[in-house]
């Protein structure tokens, strides 16, 4: 009697990590790239691994960065939008807690009144009314995420009711960053001029520039990274975000199923924005200056490298674009500032030639490679 045949059956390959684990890992990543940070803060000066409060605060304002870039993924790796405007939604946040840091100095300032030191220099015998409450914390951190949201709402509304996209949406938000950053540069604004913000002294009662203080706002920075990548995750694997997505491959063919792209498309803007203003509060008082110089569109255009450098459409891409670019920045500055604008031009072109999928393309087809 023969022995039946047995059909060897190999189970088909699975991914190395579910969603899910895939999230958890890059949050733990990203948890130790902030703890090894504040671990080298605390080591003895001689330490040859210890980190200056420069190298901390330098990090801080990097996670800012990639902040940012995450927003602006959001709207242009998902729904399709380039925008190159976001940097006014950035520095109204940040205007915004300056407003309250400005506040908070009180009786220090060099004038020795309770209006910032700027009006005093000009004359101003009152606060403006939009200025009013900005002595409290919590109205203007408010204000940092509102009012970049209510903007991008307006703006958004006009401009996707129209059925504006392409590069004729993204001249007309390169334009608006440019009329926002002229109207922020002159002093009659109420916004000090083309000197902005500077000189905090403290904030919550805090001396601003204490390691004490700047640990927390690094912290903060950090929690914040962490919270906006786990609410970008939820929106694009939801099914708003399917949606999202189909809008930007086949806006017709939504509108042709029964949906309409307007509200999508609003709703992601507005986020983006509001995320944009969040990281400007945040990296005000750890930089320690704002002026209307943020507002300008090389800002902006700068912000749209650091996603296609990482990888646009993958929420992990900006964030290692934004370090990378801005890490290369501040060696590339101290070696060939003149030059950084050019190389920042080059990177954009070759990246766009060459690594149409940011780094993260580079990864994927290696690994492609490498499981053959």
């Amino acid at each position: 009697m023969s022995s039946p045949a047995f059909e060897l059956q190999v189970p088909a390959r699975m991914p190395v990590l579910s969603p899910g684990r895939w999230t958890g890992l890059i949050v733990a990543v990203i948890a130790v790239c902030a703890l090894v940070p504040l671990c080298a803060l605390w080591l003895p000066a001689d330490n040859p691994f210890h980190l200056s409060a420069y190298g901390l605060t330098l990090v801080g304002k990097i996670m800012c960065y990639a902040l940012v870039a995450l927003a602006l993924d959001l709207v242009w790796g998902y729904c399709g939008i380039l925008s190159l405007g976001h940097g006014v939604f950035f520095a109204l946040g940040g205007y915004a807690m300056g407003m309250y840091l400005m506040r908070s100095i009180g009786l220090e300032g060099a004038y020795k009144s309770p209006l910032p030191d700027f009006m005093v220099f000009l004359d101003w015998k009152e606060l403006p009314w939009f200025w009013r409450g900005t002595d409290s914390f919590a109205w203007c951190l408010l204000l940092a995420v509102a009012v970049p949201g209510l903007l991008a709402w307006v703006f958004g509304f006009f401009a996707f009711r129209s059925r504006i996209k392409g590069v004729y949406l993204s001249i007309i938000t390169q334009a608006m960053t440019y009329a926002a950053m002229l109207l922020f540069f002159r002093n009659e604004t109420g916004f000090g001029g083309n000197n902005g913000f500077t000189d905090f002294k403290r904030i919550l009662g805090y001396p601003i520039t204490a390691p004490e203080t700047r640990t927390v706002l690094f912290l903060l920075t950090f929690l914040a990274l962490v919270g906006a990548y786990l609410l970008c995750r939820w929106i694009v694997t939801s099914r708003l975000g399917r949606i999202v997505t189909a809008i930007r491959d086949a806006e017709s063919r939504v509108m042709f199923s029964g949906y309409n792209p307007l509200g999508y498309k609003l709703f992601v803007w507005t986020v983006s924005a509001m995320l944009c203003g969040l990281a400007g509060a945040l990296y005000v008082p750890q930089v320690g200056i704002i002026n209307p110089s943020e507002m300008s569109p090389t800002n902006s255009i700068e912000m749209a490298v650091w996603v296609a450098v990482g990888g646009r459409g993958t929420l992990v891409g900006p964030i290692i674009g934004a370090f990378l670019v801005n890490g290369a920045k501040t060696v590339l500055t101290a070696w060939f500032a003149e030059y950084w604008l050019f190389l920042l031009g080059a990177l954009f072109v070759l990246v766009t030639l060459y690594l149409p999928n940011g780094v993260l393309g580079l990864f994927a087809r290696f690994r492609k490679g490498a499981g053959r």
